[in-house]
């Protein structure tokens, strides 16, 4: 049975940067040991911070990271966008899969999937080996985030029209409207929306990674407690 000895940190409880580092490094610390070298899986939308969360709690967790878009990448020679052009999303979504299987077998890695990971069944036999996060992010956000640095890198983006805002909005909507139900698979859920509302922000831009997974690891804490039977006002 789960012990934490550590006291539960509640992720809206700091103020500084300084507090937020210390907050992480103690959760990070406290639940490590209950992980038994599992992997942790990122799922969420395109945009999502998969990639810049991730590189944060394999830093504090002593975990290895790495991207499985650009496992794919590195396997077929070119970049995602080209892997598309050439060869289809089909292709690209076997080469996804091969590389999670490959994934499950490992240990002690926090893994960045792409965001359409989650529509294949067999994927998340694959990531059920270790504990699934999804990142939860306003589509607006979302948005905002893919025009400030271009589409030309999303693929599932190049066929809508108007500005760069308007066409990742318009198609991010309809990805989500596909998506959600599968995200909702993920063994827990960091909801940016959420966690602004506790810090008292208007806006999730002004939420920092490092506050992100703090709540992740605050989420994933709760799994583990619910995995081993355990109420959560217990500890």
């Amino acid at each position: 049975m789960i012990n934490f000895a550590a006291p539960r940190l509640q992720s809206g409880s700091f103020n500084s940067p300084f507090d937020e580092a210390l907050i992480l490094k103690n959760k990070s610390q406290e639940i490590e040991p209950f992980l038994s070298g599992r992997c942790i899986y990122l799922v969420g939308m395109m945009g999502s911070g998969k990639t810049t969360i991730g590189k944060v709690l394999s830093q504090v967790l002593s975990y290895n990271f790495c991207d499985s878009d650009s496992l794919v990448e590195e396997d077929v020679g070119t970049s995602v966008a080209e892997i598309f052009k050439l060869y289809g999303e089909g292709f690209f979504r076997e080469k996804e899969t091969e590389m999670l299987r490959r994934l499950s077998r490992m240990h002690r890695m926090v893994v960045s999937t792409g965001g359409g990971a989650v529509i294949r069944p067999v994927n998340w036999r694959h990531m059920q080996q270790g504990i699934s996060v999804w990142l939860d992010v306003p589509l607006e956000a979302l948005a905002r985030r893919i025009a400030a640095v271009g589409t030309h890198s999303r693929p599932l983006l190049h066929d809508e029209s108007g500005d760069a805002y308007t066409k990742a909005l318009t198609r991010l909507s309809n990805l989500l409207e596909e998506r959600s139900e599968s995200y909702a698979y993920a063994n827990a859920r960091v909801s940016l929306e959420e966690i602004a509302a506790k810090l008292g922000y208007r806006d999730v831009s002004h939420i920092s990674p490092t506050a992100i997974a703090i709540e992740a690891l605050e989420q994933i804490e709760g799994f583990l407690k619910e995995e081993d039977g355990m109420a959560f006002g217990t500890l």
